[in-house]
């Protein structure tokens, strides 16, 4: 068993959490200065301010000791679903309209929805930067190799077939085909191959491994048993755009089915992960290399935009839920039901934080020191 320590770990994950924090506040705080909102406050982390500067706008930047998250307060930001109350209305007409609630819902949701927006570009540069130096697997959805007695055997899968469609969705390298099965151990499938110029329609059950990390780290993973020789393909400058956001809409169908699968019972809530195993994976990818850490990175801040954008009030998707209601009202919600709805969201965010950590602490096997 390999294990990067607990300062190579603290450390790896400041980094994780703190650039993917700024990037996220960042893209809030220049669509708002774009459409002429001053920011008073943009910190890094919550609680006790540890170090921090004004500058000539005004705006404190500061770091605070409790790094597990962040936030951009615009001026005029009054109470969690900046609402306008009578506070803000005595304000000076200029100091109104440097203020969030002044401005138009368009310009509003697009401040709010900025913060996620820039998650998701963050990894498309980064997705960009491996696609140019790396290039772009490309192995075709081709059986190379089938293992006796596997799942794809029982099936009667044949080495050479090509597998054109994975329970109705089309398929064409091998690397989606690969994502798509690792997800979805013990499932029920239905598989289209081409085989001497015809085409069949399998059926099986995906196969079960439970695979062990180099640090110890044991997860079931679905397999089929095919193999296949890896490709990889030079890109363009050009194309390199297109890869990275093709790649980020799989990470992101990826989380949707994870997401799914758990709602549905399919998978245990014992499977999220929070913060504590954010730590970890943080330390266990940095000793892994540098391409390594920068791809971990990179699937963070997918989950972290995907995450905020769920209709959850307190998350931004939850603001872009109630401008959509606006919008289709032609007026608010009450400041009664915004209420409502923010502290609802306030307690189911905190029973998932409870629920992850409680996940966390039992893979590190902290409830089994106490009982035994």
């Amino acid at each position: 068993m390999e294990n990067p320590g607990f300062l190579l770990t603290v450390f790896a994950f400041l980094i994780v959490i703190g650039v993917l924090v700024f990037v996220h506040e960042m893209g809030h705080y220049l669509v708002g200065r774009w459409c002429g909102v001053k920011v008073e406050t943009f910190a890094i982390g919550f609680g006790k301010e540890i170090t921090g500067w004004t500058d000539k706008r005004g705006t404190r930047w500061k770091l605070c000791a409790l790094p597990l998250g962040g936030y951009c307060q615009f001026a005029g930001d009054m109470d969690p679903a900046s609402t306008p109350n009578e506070e803000w209305r005595k304000l000076p007409e200029e100091e109104r309209n440097q203020s969030f609630q002044s401005k138009s819902l368009l310009q509003r949701s697009a401040i709010v929805f900025a913060g996620p927006a820039i998650n998701f570009l963050f990894a498309v540069l980064i997705f960009i930067g491996f696609a140019l130096a790396i290039g772009h697997p490309s192995t075709p959805s081709v059986a190379g190799t089938v293992q006796a007695g596997s799942s794809a055997a029982e099936m009667g899968i044949q080495a050479g077939d090509r597998i054109t469609k994975f329970d109705g969705d089309a398929v064409e390298r091998f690397e989606e085909l690969q994502q798509k099965v690792t997800l979805i151990p013990g499932r029920q499938v239905q598989l289209t191959v081409e085989r001497d110029g015809k085409n069949l329609d399998l059926q099986g059950k995906v196969g079960t491994f439970m695979v062990k990390d180099r640090f110890d780290n044991e997860y079931p993973i679905g397999r089929l048993g095919i193999g296949g020789a890896v490709e990889f393909r030079e890109v363009s400058l050009l194309e390199a755009p297109v890869v990275a956001v093709d790649r980020t809409i799989g990470v992101v169908d990826m989380i949707w089915t994870t997401l799914g699968q758990v709602v549905t019972g399919q998978r245990s809530m014992k499977e999220l992960g929070g913060p504590l195993k954010i730590a970890q994976v943080s330390g266990e990818q940095f000793a892994l290399g540098v391409n390594q850490f920068i791809f971990f990175v990179a699937l963070i801040s997918i989950n972290l935009g995907f995450i905020n954008l769920l209709p959850i009030p307190m998350l931004d998707g939850g603001h872009l839920t109630f401008y959509a209601f606006e919008a289709i009202r032609r007026k608010p919600a009450s400041p009664k039901m915004q209420e409502w709805a923010f502290k609802s969201g306030f307690a189911l965010v905190m029973v998932f934080m409870l629920v992850v950590t409680f996940n966390d602490l039992t893979s590190f096997g902290l409830f089994r020191a106490f009982s035994g």
